[in-house]
């Protein structure tokens, strides 16, 4: 239609139009209405819904005619000179241009955007009859008599000029298209645009003059073309649009798309940007209020969950109801914040734990007033997801299967939980994708980043899981059974009360508990032993996977408090099993509660193959005394070193790390890897 050199000349001359004085025109809620307007008039309506159209037009009335008033002067004053300026326009002949310029000098007093909505107001008003006839037309015979006069038949019957028809049409949408993005860029918050001015928006405000030129000039072209189709149609002509006619609305059409699309390039970029400095306010926010002391935990959870003001954010996992955030008011509340992968095992044995200690509660309620600790917290579930993946109904079925399992208080869905929250809890709680546990105390001070290691090995009774409780109840702990197996399996505690022979005669009893990883191998191991009928084992692996998980919460409590290098026996020999399922196998000998041999396969398994070497041993000193002095000789040969990973999936890993069998410092390699990881619970 235009070189870039004439395009340059002409945009000059557009800008010369430009004068604006302040002039204000409610833009917003003028095209709205346009909007509405022109939807409904580029529908085909069918007879059976013109009873509904009337129903809506009529409620949307009193709005427009409202709307309309407190324009009517700028729209009055537009639309009787653009009847004026078609009056005469044949006397401009073809050029386009030059009309869109007289239109412009009109609009020079007002904004880009403004210039816009009063083009279209006064087009909606001046041609208004073209699409409202034929609404009307199937049940007013007065209507249809006019209709036929007044409207072209490509308008009125659905069997008229299709392609005529669609080619006014879909400009009228791109051009509608257009306006509401320019719309968009003027409501932009200047708060996070002028002070740090993206490029996108600059390159979107330049383009903005020449988009309204071309969305103007498109509606030119759409009064010309319907004030000649309904002259010729009043004169019994034909009406099917000429070859320029459609050329033209083809051209215009498509170069209003290709400034529409660069628009929305330029306006997502912007949101993008603003998203970004909306962002990383509130994540300061958050920085802050967890820095101030506060009277209870509702302006601490109100940010992590509520940012969006939904009055119900909770659902209760008891009633499968939805809850104000008010249930949580100066409580302790222990925010279980994980991703949608939480295994199986993760959420049975956290329900179990939960379930048991509410059981305890309601028991003891009848005879104490004190409360137990159970009843003294309660569980949120923070559902963290990507929000770069589109949420699609798999996930959404994956999400709401897990929150029907939980019974404790859950977030109703994914998206209350805003971006910076979910920074925050990657870059201060260092949650990676292994579910944490963070304690709010009743005030919503952080009273432990992450509980879920006291919460695998202590229960409820860690309560009120803070870090001198965490310091109390190791000091309370021993190097026994029970810690290895409390609240795993009662028949091993059983079988340590049994009184041990002092021959080699002795009923031993063994229990397979399999490893950390390598579920699959684990579960073909335990096919063999039933089989064979080999030794004792946990039929539900899940119980195979709290085991060893405790073990490692053990690894990662000491860690979490600095206290993994001490020389406490405890830590020591619980670093060596954890060592030891990485490396190979091992065998743990107790005798009742007291840990007689932990040690390494290379050295247990040949210790109990020579046992005629010391077997003259067990009449004296009993079999596990001879059987530990044998290992401790292989042990003192041997002595095997430790080797730990640490996933960055789980969150803090430590610096450095002292060997439990040598006590130096063990050197740290760092490994990445993308094939499929076994040790993730439930693989």
């Amino acid at each position: 239609m235009m070189g870039m050199s004439d395009d340059n000349i002409m945009m000059k001359q557009i800008l010369a139009t430009h004068t604006p004085d302040g002039s204000e025109v409610e833009v917003k809620t003028v095209f709205q209405l346009i909007e509405d307007i022109l939807n409904r008039a580029t529908l085909q309506v069918s007879s059976g819904d013109t009873a509904q159209m009337e129903i809506e037009d009529k409620a949307q009335q009193a709005s427009f005619d409202a709307t309309i008033k407190e324009n009517t002067p700028a729209i009055d004053i537009i639309s009787s000179e653009m009847d004026a300026f078609f009056e005469i326009a044949y006397t401009l002949g073809n050029d386009a241009h030059q009309k869109t310029v007289s239109l412009f000098n009109m609009l020079a007093a007002y904004s880009w955007d403004a210039k816009l909505v009063l083009t279209l107001a006064a087009f909606v008003k001046n041609k208004g009859e073209f699409w409202l006839l034929p609404q009307i037309y199937s049940t007013n015979q007065l209507a249809k008599s006019i209709a036929f006069l007044k409207v072209p038949a490509f308008i009125l019957e659905p069997a008229g000029n299709l392609k005529s028809r669609d080619a006014l049409n879909s400009l009228i949408k791109v051009m509608m298209d257009v306006t509401r993005c320019i719309i968009e860029f003027k409501d932009l918050p200047s708060l996070y645009i002028t002070q740090d001015v993206p490029a996108a928006f600059a390159t979107a405000i330049s383009l903005i003059p020449t988009a309204v030129y071309w969305t103007i000039r498109s509606v030119v072209a759409c009064m010309t073309l319907i004030t000649t189709l309904t002259s010729k149609s009043s004169m019994g002509h034909e009406f099917p649009l000429s070859a320029s006619e459609g050329w033209e609305l083809s051209t215009l059409a498509h170069k209003l798309k290709t400034i529409y699309e660069h628009l929305t390039k330029q306006m997502a970029i912007c949101y993008q940007h603003i998203d970004e400095r909306k962002s990383l306010e509130a994540y300061q926010m958050l920085l802050n209020l967890f820095e101030m002391v506060h009277i209870d935990n509702m302006k601490i959870l109100k940010a992590l969950i509520c940012a969006k003001d939904d009055l119900q954010p909770l659902l209760d996992g008891s009633t499968k109801k939805r809850v104000n955030i008010d249930v949580l008011r100066r409580k302790n509340v222990l925010l279980l914040i994980s991703d949608l992968n939480i295994s199986h095992d993760e959420l049975s044995i956290l329900e179990q734990i939960y379930t048991e200690s509410r059981q305890h509660t309601t028991g003891q309620k009848r005879f104490e007033n004190i409360q137990s600790p159970a009843s003294q917290y309660e569980v949120v579930w923070i559902p963290v997801v990507d929000r770069s993946i589109p949420w699609d109904e798999t996930m959404q079925n994956r999400f709401e299967n897990i929150q029907y399992q939980m019974p404790w208080y859950t977030v109703h869905h994914p998206t209350l939980i805003e971006k910076a929250v979910i920074r925050f809890t990657k870059e201060v709680w260092h949650f990676r994708n292994k579910p944490i546990l963070v304690v709010l105390d009743p005030q919503g001070k952080v009273v432990s980043p992450n509980a879920i290691h006291m919460m695998w090995i202590w229960g409820s009774n860690a309560f009120p899981f803070t870090s001198l409780k965490e310091e109390a109840l190791w000091k309370e702990e021993t190097w026994r059974l029970e810690l290895l197996i409390d609240g795993i399996d009662p028949e091993l505690l059983k079988w340590a009360a049994r009184t041990v022979s002092n021959s080699a005669r002795i009923p031993l009893e063994m229990v397979y508990v399999g490893k950390s990883s390598k579920r699959e191998q684990v579960r073909r191991v335990v096919a063999a032993i039933t089989v064979e009928k080999l030794s004792y084992y946990w039929e539900d692996l899940t119980m195979v996977w709290f085991f060893w998980t405790r073990l490692e919460s053990m690894l990662f409590s000491k860690i979490q408090l600095g206290r993994a290098d001490d020389m406490d026996p405890m830590i020591q020999e619980i670093k060596k099993l954890i060592s030891y399922d990485r490396d190979g196998g091992w065998a743990l000998l107790s005798k009742g509660s007291q840990i007689v041999v932990n040690g390494h396969g290379t050295t247990v398994l040949p210790a109990l193959l020579e046992y005629d070497m010391w077997k003259d041993h067990v009449l004296t000193k009993g079999f596990d005394k001879s059987l530990k002095d044998h290992h401790d000789k292989l042990y003192s040969i041997a002595h095997p070193c430790c080797r730990f990973e640490f996933s960055t999936h789980g969150g803090r890993i430590p610096e450095s790390m002292k060997c439990p069998e040598c006590q130096r410092v063990m050197e740290k390699f760092t490994t990445f890897c993308c094939c499929h990881d076994d040790n993730v619970p439930g693989n």
